[in-house]
This record gives structure tokens, C-alpha cells and sequence, in this order.
């Protein structure tokens, strides 16, 4: 989080009023399957009759094209939304999904980390736009960009929990020890109440051996943190984008689909105990 992104905390906003538990899914490394986790967790989460909405904060807008919403389609996006010019409501768009919806991202994005460094409350701009908002949404997850600057910052003072995606890859721990870093900055500065939800495990490859050393590496450090479930490298992931739908919908069998349907139950249990 650049020093531009954290001058003295703010009051923050009010909780929202309803029910519901909002989502941060944030890693500050590219590449290790955040928007993909966003979208086929939210579906999933859809599934099972929550009323969901995914906020895609990504100014490269992933997980609206993931959705199959149209570049022309976006007219009220999460830009507007953080510069006050679209409430929540207007930019809500359906998918094709029951019971999913979701506020879709534009490249108009990349300049609001500079149209936003004198605003006022900066980093409460989607906390505000959220507690504003009454919507029947059990569950709000939030895409955030490949960084910690003022984006991932709004996400981070607004959610409830972060859910951080980690590849199983070398040098994955580093990464993650700059992220939960910059969580407790926030927490101490502007969401007291934050908490991480989860750490999942993604592209893991049981044929290689980085991944088995890799996942005993976070489970020793973040213990019961690190969810069961795994995220397999798969095919049908991949390809599942480029055909504007999530896995779940392109492949519902494939081992991809499957894991995320294990993942959205495995978060729904750990709410319930929590609970």
C-alpha cells in the first residue's frame, strides 16, 4: 500500500444494515487465480439460493467478461460507483446466473486511484457506497486488482473478511506475509473489525511435488485458516473465460467446477460455526 493510500484514519461509515457479509478477494500477485475464485465462488455461492453480487473492482474487468457482460453493456460501472456518480443499485447488472449479479468494471478504473487522492474519505469510498445501499444480497464478494494500492484499500476498509487465493508455487509464502501485513495496517487503521476468511490453495498439481511442499508450507504457518478444499490446475478452468461463463456453467463435472462447489461449501460451514 503506497504512502499516497494511507494518510490519518477517518471515521468510518456505519455497518450496513442488512444481513449481509461482504468479501474481499485479494492477492496482491497476479496470476494465482483471484478472479477466477471470485467468479466460480460467487456462482457457486448462487447455487445454492443466496442472493449474491460480485463487485469486480479490476480495472482490466475479468470477472465481467467471465460473466459474459459485454464491454457495451457496462455503462454504470464499480468506477462510477466509487466517484459517487452511480449508486449501488444503478450499477447492478444481472447475469445470466439465478441469483447472481454483479457491478461490472471498466478500464475507466485505472485513473481512479489519481482522481481519488483528494477526495474526500478516499478509503471509505465503496464502505459508504455499501452502506448506503439496501439490497437483498446475503453475500457481496469483491474482485480486487493485482496490487495494494487505493482500489484493493476501498475492498479492504469495506469487507468483512478476506479470502486470499495462493498458488502453489515457490515463494508463495512471501507474498502472502506482504498481504496479511497490509490487512492488519488496514484493520488498525480503518476497519477494526476485519478479518482474514480463508487462504485457498489454487492451480495445485498433485503430480508435482512443489505442490504438496508448498500446501504443507501454509498449512504450518496459517493452520486451520487454510481451507480444505484445493483449487486443481484444470483445462476446463481456463478455457471456461473465454466463453463468458464461469466453470460451473461451461463444465459442471470437470474437476475445477467441482472443487469451487466443495470450496462455496466449505465458507458456508465455517459461517454457520462461526455464527
Amino acid at each position: 500500500m503506497s504512502e499516497a493510500a494511507a494518510p490519518a484514519p477517518e471515521t468510518p461509515a456505519p455497518a450496513p444494515a442488512t444481513a449481509r457479509r461482504v468479501i474481499a478477494v485479494a492477492n496482491q500477485k497476479g496470476g494465482v487465480g483471484k478472479t477466477t475464485t471470485a467468479v466460480n465462488l460467487a456462482t457457486a455461492l448462487a447455487a445454492t439460493g443466496a442472493k449474491v453480487l460480485l463487485i469486480d473492482l479490476d480495472p482490466q474487468g475479468n470477472a465481467s467478461t467471465a460473466l459474459g457482460i459485454a464491454r457495451e453493456a457496462r455503462t454504470r460501472t464499480s468506477y462510477e460507483l466509487l466517484t459517487g456518480a452511480a449508486s449501488l443499485a444503478d450499477t447492478i447488472i444481472a447475469t445470466e446466473i439465478p441469483n447472481l449479479g454483479i457491478v461490472p468494471a471498466s478500464v475507466e478504473l485505472t485513473g481512479a486511484e489519481l482522481e481519488l487522492v483528494d477526495a474526500e474519505r478516499r478509503e471509505f469510498r465503496l464502505r459508504d457506497a455499501l452502506a448506503a445501499a439496501d439490497t437483498p444480497h446475503d453475500h457481496i464478494l469483491i474482485d480486487c486488482p493485482p496490487s495494494l494500492g487505493l482500489l484493493t484499500l476501498n475492498a479492504l476498509t469495506a469487507c468483512d473478511t478476506v479470502l486470499v487465493p495462493l498458488q502453489c508455487e515457490f515463494l508463495a509464502l512471501e507474498g502472502l506475509s506482504h498481504l496479511v501485513h497490509t490487512i492488519e495496517r488496514v484493520k488498525r487503521r480503518f476497519n477494526p473489525a476485519l478479518e482474514i476468511e480463508g487462504v485457498v490453495l489454487t492451480m495445485f498439481d498433485k503430480r508435482n511435488k512443489l505442490s504438496d511442499l508448498v500446501a504443507a508450507d501454509v498449512r504450518d504457518h496459517f493452520g486451520e485458516k487454510v481451507y480444505r478444499t484445493v483449487i486443481p490446475r484444470n483445462v476446463r478452468i481456463s478455457e471456461a473465460p473465454s466463453h463468458g461463463k464461469p466453470v460451473l456453467l461451461y463444465d459442471f463435472r470437470c474437476p475445477g467446477a467441482q472443487a469451487y462447489v466443495h470450496l462455496a461449501g466449505e465458507l458456508l460451514r465455517r459461517e454457520r460455526r462461526v455464527a
